[in-house]
């Protein structure tokens, strides 16, 4: 290992480590984001009052839940690295920005895979959701592999925000059109790992294929450009 390498991964348990422990003390994701994602999914089930209804749309109200409250975790993620000038404090400091984007954008793994979690049991409750054996580890790969693509998104545009007058409006209008394509392929997988609308469990493997490609090219993307854009 190349003592970049080892850098990188010094740097990125730090960070990661460092957001969690925040996170923990915080209780910000069991005291305010688990109850936001809650009313999502109770309003979802008020509006949409027909249990074949709410069947057929429970993978894609997961995954709005899902989009919505993630907003919810960056902006803070990266308010509390602004509002003490923690992120400027580590540029200078030369800290391998690398290693700053892989922590970041696992701690951010970490909370979304917990939320996702929640989520799930929520909707096998509240839309009667009965997937098979299949379909469970199915669901779990999509979570797995979505999430993983989030992470790095969220973490890049995040950062991209970061500086920027008037971010809490401009993330949103950032993030959501870039994570489209999750949002897409996460419903489908779902979608078929939940059996919805008579979809085949079969049919959801390509769609979990997507992800892993749409995962890869943020996570490379976000490897080249989270150094610069932080240093602008």
């Amino acid at each position: 290992m190349t003592s970049r390498m080892q850098t990188v991964r010094r740097v990125s348990l730090a960070v990661v480590r460092k957001d969690l422990r925040i996170e923990w003390s915080s209780k910000v994701l069991l005291n305010q984001v688990a109850p936001f994602s809650l009313v999502i999914m109770i309003m979802f089930a008020f509006a949409l009052d027909n249990e074949g209804i709410l069947q057929r749309v429970a993978p894609g109200l997961v995954w709005l839940a899902t989009l919505f409250s993630m907003l919810v975790i960056v902006q803070r993620s990266f308010a509390v690295e602004t509002a003490d000038g923690a992120l400027d404090a580590l540029r200078v400091a030369g800290t391998e920005p690398l290693g700053i984007f892989i922590g970041k954008s696992l701690a951010l793994m970490v909370q979304l895979l917990a939320l996702e979690l929640m989520l799930l049991a929520i909707a096998l409750v509240l839309y009667a959701v009965e997937p098979t054996a299949m379909g469970y580890a199915e669901t779990f790969a999509t979570m797995l592999i979505a999430t993983i693509g989030l992470g790095f998104v969220g973490t890049l545009y995040g950062g991209l925000g970061a500086g920027a007058r008037g971010r809490e409006t401009l993330l949103p209008l950032l993030l959501l059109p870039a994570v489209a394509p999750v949002l897409i392929g996460a419903t489908r997988a779902t979608e078929a790992a939940f059996g919805s609308g008579g979809a085949q469990s079969s049919e959801g493997w390509p769609w979990i294929g997507l992800l892993a490609v749409f995962a890869g090219v943020f996570g490379a993307v976000g490897a080249l450009a989270f150094g610069p854009m932080i240093e602008e």
